[in-house]
């Protein structure tokens, strides 16, 4: 009897190792900044601390972002778009999180956060999985967030603003293949009173970072740039509409 127990537990530990090899083998094929984000900005601009990505770091900062990346995405793929951002005088973090979910490292906004006392205001956003996962920090941390971003993306229903007044922004796209519009839409009662959201006509998932085409993704009829832009353009409005 006791040998049979021996083995039994024996097989779930081996089953349990061999999974988790595999799941972690998957995790570090990452979609990885495709060389076209190069032709907008420089190597030399993406800056590291720590664990994550920083744009603008400096003592004059009052606003910060941190901004999630999706799943099994290279942070640095968002680099574009934090730039942008940072020329703004917003301080700019995009975190790594463990083995490429941020699900798997909600909390590392509060690292970002607990690194720079001097930024008065935070605003935690995320494409696709990193969406949910800022939505989830917000609601978790609602005295230390000030609003939310949403790429590509949504809360569950674990995380439902709609009796909060939280600032959010839902920008999504036309042709996104995973992120669809029918799930934007269903999901639309879980946001906030005070949401503006916005459709990219012609973009898709993909072109929400540089990183090339998504398994599952439509084809955009837009180019990667002019997405971009067009987030660049919309973020900006709404940061200095809601007096960030």
């Amino acid at each position: 009897m006791k040998r049979k127990i021996y083995y039994i537990l024996l097989g779930i530990v081996i089953a349990l190792t061999v999974g988790f090899l595999v799941f972690f083998t998957w995790s570090q094929q990452t979609y990885k900044p495709s060389q076209e984000l190069y032709t907008l900005i420089s190597k030399q601009d993406i800056k590291y601390e720590k664990d994550w990505i920083i744009f603008n770091p400096n003592v004059n900062n009052k606003v910060g972002i941190v901004l999630y990346p999706g799943a099994k995405v290279e942070p640095e793929a968002y680099s574009y778009y934090g730039k942008q951002l940072s020329k703004q005088g917003y301080l700019v973090a995009i975190p790594n999180v463990n083995f490429n979910f941020a699900l798997f490292d909600t909390n590392k906004a509060q690292e970002i956060i607990d690194s720079y006392a001097s930024v008065q205001k935070w605003v935690v956003g995320g494409h696709s999985l990193g969406g949910v996962t800022a939505s989830k920090f917000a609601y978790i941390h609602s005295e230390e967030i000030d609003g939310v971003i949403l790429l590509g993306s949504y809360p569950n229903e674990s995380t439902n603003f709609s009796k909060t007044n939280l600032p959010m922004l839902s920008i999504y796209a036309e042709k996104d293949g995973l992120s669809t519009i029918n799930k934007i839409q269903e999901t639309k009662d879980l946001l906030s009173k005070k949401t503006t959201m916005y459709e990219i006509k012609g973009g898709n998932h993909g072109q929400f970072g540089i990183y090339g085409i998504q398994e599952g993704d439509n084809k955009a009829s837009i180019p990667v740039k002019k997405q971009q832009d067009e987030m660049i353009n919309i973020t900006s409005t709404w940061m200095k509409e809601n007096s960030y």
